[in-house]
Parts: structure tokens; sequence; C-alpha cells
């Protein structure tokens, strides 16, 4: 399944034209959109999941659609903005072959990439301006994934995931 580790896509930086999707809720909705933009601008290929507008709307199946995406490999990586950006990390974690991340600065957006080899990033549209969140995201997709002793860790977290699918699969 695509997204599982290890990935050798995983261990580059993500540079245009890479195709990315982004997605929010109608708390995320104005930062997805100029961070769609921004990336367009720069060369990348942007899948637009929605929402489109303000009204309410429930931020678990827009990051199911990004979370998706990426878990079947049809987009490198994935971009979801909604309030706070947790909830939709917790969300997009669910999929198997998803390693969301949620950042708030551009430290903790290299880690994610660095570390954990993250293809999903999760942002707070209420708690993070715009040129933050655009310096969050040049950084996350311009860091690639470190290897060595990350890899292993990075499979612990996938044989935790594989493990758990498995007993799921013989409960069913």
């Amino acid at each position: 399944m695509a997204g599982l580790w290890p990935d050798p896509a995983a261990a580059r930086a993500i540079v245009a034209p890479a195709k990315i999707a982004v997605g929010s809720d109608h708390g995320g909705v104005e930062l997805k959109d100029f961070l769609r933009d921004a990336l367009r601008s720069q060369g990348y290929t942007v899948v637009d999941l929605g929402t489109h507008g303000s009204g309410s709307v429930d931020y678990p199946d827009y990051a199911f659609k990004v979370a998706d995406l990426v878990a079947r490999g049809q987009v490198r990586v994935g971009i979801i903005v909604d309030g706070v950006g947790i909830g939709s990390c917790m969300a997009a974690n669910k999929l198997p072959g998803v390693r969301a991340a949620a950042c708030y600065e551009t430290f903790s957006a290299r880690n994610s990439r660095e570390h954990n080899a993250a293809n999903v990033l999760c942002l707070g549209g209420r708690v993070i301006g715009s040129a933050l969140a655009q310096d969050i995201v040049k950084n996350w997709l311009e860091t690639p994934f470190g290897g060595g002793r990350h890899a292993k860790r990075v499979g612990k977290i996938v044989a935790i995931e594989q493990r758990f699918a498995r007993g799921m699969a013989r409960n069913a």
C-alpha cells in the first residue's frame, strides 16, 4: 500500500511539480486557499478537496479526503487546515500509511519530516497567520527524511499500524 514505510520517495524533499492535496474545514478555508494559491504559483500541482466556503462543515470529512489520497499514493503529501490543526491530525492518522503532524512553527515542521517522514501537514487557521503558515509549509516541503536511526523508529510506527490492522482483520 502506498504511504507505508519504507517509501523511497519519503527520503526526498517535496519539490515542484509534485502533486499535493489540500483540504480544510470552515475554520481553515481562508488559510487553505492562500496556501493553495502560493503552492500553485511555485509550480506545485495542487488538488483542492475543499471546503470552498465559510459554511460550517465537519473537519474529519476533509481530513479523510486528503489523507486517503496520500495513503493511496495519488499525491505525494497532503496539507489540512482546520481551526487548530489537532482534530484533522487525529482523523488523518487513522488511515494506514499516513503520518500526519500538527505543526505551529518551523522547527516542528522540519522535525516531522526529518525524523518522522510525515506525509500530511496539519495547520490551524485560527492560531497561525498566513506568513508563518507559508514558512512552515516551505520548511516542511523542503526537509527530506533523515533516514538512519529515524528509519528504524518510523519502521516501528509502521509495525504497530500493521499489527493493529491484522488484528482488526481477524476480528471482522
